[in-house]
């Protein structure tokens, strides 16, 4: 069975398209073929910056033949009926089955169907596909109505080495395709799908873009190693790179010593922002004077020309960064900071200046909560973390907030502690970014992000569903990293609301789940409303390892058994039974004194062991109780005709239901 080609062949497209586009004209072709009864196997899709293409294999030249199936009216509908449905269809009424469907008895028209060429249905699956193609943005081009992301100067497409007749834009398909811009411009006769590929390696084309990218870090990391460095991974400008070469060619550049006295994110931000240079380090971390640029051309110089034009172009880039390095240091950090009451954080809760103020006043009641935390230092912090946003530098390259208030704050001789807090305190970036680990740092860090969720629920801009335009369930989830991680006490409720509250505990759930932890064994463990998250996690973790155990299933089976009878009575009763309502002298039998006296041992040494947070101890220690329960319920019938003794045996269960709900709600997991 043949093979089959669909290449897309236009102006180059945006890099940021590539990837999806790629994707879903694989997905959309594989689920055509597939509605059209079209089996193929390995659908393999091809981008670069000039093509967008799919190759399958193993494609039937004839669709299988079909039998269709149309329901008609009821046999006992009027002629009329029959007769429009006859028409309607072509059928003579002989032709028609007669099938009950309930109580009715149905004509079903049974119309067998030619399969048809595969290249018929190839060109109306492709033209569909093609006519709905969800590009981000898509213009015209001519005098043409049609949209497409660029405008497209040929579609090749074929079937085995048949011309499939797709006609899209006012192209039609036909077999040639073209190779490398400037390295191999002339058209290709590609002669066979299964030669796409391999046509285009020829013509200095990398069509598949995960060979291409292989081929691009292969190239990255030999020219570091040549000269004794190391590569910055950067995976975002590796993608970007690969959208916009078809032939990588990847050379070594050198910045112009006089701008190395800039600092080194600055110089990253301008090579990677406006050049799509890579960085290179020494081994000791130390920022080069080498960089790589990532060439679509193979010159015979070789690449001398090239890295000439791209180091002249980068030095003009830094001249303009060290205007601005300049400028912004003529005024003082307090002086830019002026210029936040003009910037608006958000139209419902005010200027970046306003949330400065709410910052200041929040990180020093957090200092309280973190060790060895200067509430002077926290102050300073906090007054001059967000003046670097109105820096021409920060202005020009966003991402440098922070990193250039610490430059600008050392150059004023601030002290490095406020320094370093006013760049780390927007950490952390991500789920791999670093939290803050220095007692400035955390608190203004802790203070900014609790502001911004405060300040956003309160102007009701709460996320909703998949929707979160503030990034807020990232501000919790790094809240909570930072806790964690630098095992803070911190107790989130003389902070948070009672809603913002249940907001972590959501955003509490989904990140100990990610590592492992059962969402059950979460929910019993939050069911006491503690809000250390420290001691929520360690008693997590703790409670998950028990329920896991031999002893700890055969305690939850014990447990639930007892809460059940509990529950079951208290509502038959309409009475609440608790261990504050057990009478010890009040038993008799010698399996519930047994466990009444356990218990009361029990409790002072569990306490002892939750009061000190020793979970795993409290927990092995719980699981003592075990034989006792079981001796219990072996000798004890719990509803006895004794009314007051009913009452205390219903406590004791009471008990046991209180002194494991200390650690958690056992209620709660499943088992």
């Amino acid at each position: 069975m043949p093979s089959f080609l669909l290449e897309l062949f236009s102006e180059e497209i945006p890099a940021r398209m590539q990837s999806e586009a790629a994707r879903h004209l694989k997905a959309a072709f594989e689920e055509a073929v597939k509605e059209a009864g079209l089996r193929c196997e390995s659908v393999h899709s091809f981008v670069t910056p000039r093509r967008l293409a799919i190759t399958a294999s193993s494609i039937p030249a004839v669709q299988p033949d079909i039998t269709v199936e149309k329901k008609g009216p009821k046999t006992s509908a009027p002629q009329a009926a029959l007769d429009g449905f006859l028409r309607k269809e072509g059928l003579a009424a002989e032709t028609l089955e007669k099938r009950m469907i309930g109580k009715d008895e149905v004509y079903f028209a049974v119309i067998p169907q030619k399969g048809q060429p595969a290249t018929l249905l190839l060109k109306d699956i492709i033209e569909k596909i093609l006519a709905g193609f969800p590009w981000p943005k898509s213009m015209r081009w001519g005098s043409n109505p049609t949209r497409w992301v660029r405008p497209l100067h040929s579609i090749a497409c074929l079937l085995g080495d048949k011309i499939v007749p797709v006609e899209f834009a006012g192209v039609k398909a036909g077999g040639l395709t073209y190779g490398h811009r400037f390295l191999a411009p002339k058209a290709i006769i590609i002669g066979h799908a299964e030669q796409y590929e391999n046509k285009l390696l020829a013509a200095n084309v990398i069509a598949d873009p995960q060979k291409r990218k292989a081929e691009i870090v292969r190239q990255l990391e030999a020219c570091a190693a040549k000269h004794g460095l190391k590569l910055k991974k950067d995976d975002g400008l590796l993608n970007e790179v690969n959208g916009l070469v078809e032939y990588p060619n990847v050379l070594v550049g050198t910045i112009d010593e006089k701008f190395m006295d800039l600092p080194w994110e600055v110089l990253v931000s301008e090579m990677r922002t406006h050049q799509k240079y890579f960085a290179l380090f020494t081994p000791d971390g130390a920022f080069s004077n080498k960089f790589l640029i990532t060439s679509n051309m193979v010159t015979l110089d070789p690449g001398k020309a090239i890295i000439a034009g791209n180091e002249r172009v980068l030095r003009a880039r830094l001249a303009d960064g060290r205007f601005f390095f300049d400028q912004d240091r003529k005024k003082t950090l307090e002086q830019w900071g002026e210029g936040l009451k003009h910037v608006t954080f958000h139209a419902k809760i005010g200027t970046i200046a306003d949330k400065v103020d709410r910052i200041k006043t929040l990180a020093i009641k957090l200092a309280e909560y973190v060790p060895n935390a200067d509430k002077r230092q926290v102050e300073r912090t906090a007054q001059l973390c967000k003046t670097d946003l109105v820096t021409g530098m920060v202005g020009e390259f966003p991402e440098l907030q922070g990193v250039m208030g610490r430059y600008y704050a050392r150059f004023q001789k601030e002290s490095d502690a406020v320094a370093d807090a006013i760049r780390d305190h927007y950490l952390p970036l991500g789920p791999d970014s670093p939290t803050p680990k220095v007692p400035v740092s955390i608190c203004v860090a802790l203070a900014d992000k609790l502001d911004t969720l405060i300040s956003m629920f309160t102007a009701g801009e709460k996320p909703t569903g998949s929707k979160d335009p503030f990034a807020l369930r990232r501000s919790a989830l790094g809240i909570i990293r930072i806790i964690l991680e630098n095992n803070l006490r911190l107790p989130l409720t003389k902070f948070l609301n009672e809603e913002l509250v249940s907001f972590f505990s959501d955003r509490l759930i989904v990140q100990l789940k990610d590592e492992g932890t059962r969402s059950d064994v979460i929910k019993a463990v939050m069911a006491n409303g503690d809000d250390d998250l420290v001691r929520v996690v360690a008693r997590a973790k703790a409670v998950q390892d028990f329920i896991f155990s031999y002893n700890g299933t055969n305690l939850l089976i014990a447990y639930k058994r007892a809460v059940n009878i509990v529950h079951i009575e208290e509502k038959k009763d309409k009475a609440s039974y608790t261990s504050n309502g057990l009478n010890p002298e009040a038993l008799v039998e010698k399996e519930e004194k047994e466990l009444s006296a356990f218990l009361t041992q029990l409790a002072d040494k569990l306490y002892d062991l939750y009061d000190n947070e020793h979970y795993i101890e409290a927990m092995n220690t719980l699981s003592t109780l075990r034989e006792q329960i079981d001796r219990f319920f072996d000798k004890i019938m719990v509803n006895c005709e004794n009314k007051e003794l009913r009452m205390h045996r219903l406590n004791l269960l009471a008990r046991i239901r209180a002194t494991m709900d200390a650690i958690a709600d056992f209620s709660l997991i499943d088992g």
